[in-house]
């Protein structure tokens, strides 16, 4: 992709799934990258195996990369983390706001405390790292890009996820809003919307081939994504060859939001 090689760019979530792909797909264009990760230290093992597999591929590239350990719902660790980045690698050129995560649950039964969490995470979160991002953007004086890892449920209710479904509505504005006031300064922010993509954290209905007929029987094309597919659609989205695109969501979902249950007519005529 044009425009790619030699831009410094920060991937939230980048440890595994989508995010881990995308660094990569960034990595084999020749940008250098940030990939920030947040774990328990119960899943440390299994993180690191990640993180030290997406490294890999990236000295194999020849690239620069860090690795940042931050929450993103925390404004203290995020400002650390620009810190940290900008002294290895320079100022920021493209921000990819990833990390995210879901809680599920009856709407009446899920605890306050559950649903600001999500919403701290996959929508406070993009918004205080894009703030940074653009901070640095703008001191720097160039143009940069912001793309947001949405989900087909920024349109798709998603009953029983209620914090998930609100966090992807508000990222939609977030994308809109923030594109529309920082075109005129060469800033662009899009966001991608995944449909169902085979990632780890899709493991349950993945593993289990009753649970994944019933999903993929709802996309027209009749099988999930990956996330490979949704790393490409990123590359394309922050190189210059979509220098003309900003504040728009484009959907890799192979047809989830076409209204599936349309595929045969069942109105009068």
């Amino acid at each position: 992709m044009d425009g790619l090689k030699g831009k410094n760019v920060l991937v939230t979530g980048g440890s595994s799934g989508i995010g881990q792909s995308i660094a990569v797909r960034f990595a084999q264009e020749g940008a250098n990258v940030a990939i920030n990760y947040v774990t328990r230290i119960e899943d440390a093992e299994k993180t690191h195996e990640l993180i030290h597999e997406t490294l890999g591929y990236m000295d194999e590239m020849g690239v620069k990369h860090v690795l940042v350990r931050a929450d993103v719902s925390n404004e203290e660790q995020v400002l650390s983390m620009f810190r940290d980045i900008r002294e290895a690698m320079g100022p920021l050129d493209i921000l990819i706001n990833n990390a995210g995560f879901q809680i599920p649950g009856n709407s009446h039964e899920i605890p306050t405390e559950s649903f600001d969490r999500v919403l701290a995470v996959n929508l406070r979160g993009a918004y205080i790292c894009a703030r940074e991002a653009i901070k640095q953007f703008l001191e720097a004086g160039k143009p940069g890009v912001i793309l947001n890892i949405s989900s087909v449920h920024q349109e798709i209710p998603k009953p029983r996820f209620i914090g998930y479904s609100v966090s992807k509505g508000g990222m939609q504005n977030l994308t809109r809003s923030l594109a529309l006031e920082y075109a005129g300064r060469g800033i662009r922010v899009n966001a991608i919307g995944p449909g169902a993509t085979v990632t780890p954290i899709n493991r349950a209905w993945i593993d289990d081939p009753e649970k994944r007929a019933m999903v993929e029987s709802h996309i027209p094309m009749g099988r999930a994504g990956t996330s490979e597919e949704m790393a490409a659609v990123a590359a394309f989205l922050a190189s210059d060859e979509a220098a003309y695109i900003t504040g728009q969501t484009l959907f890799v979902d192979g047809g989830l939001t076409l209204y599936p249950d349309f595929r045969t007519a069942w109105s009068s005529e």
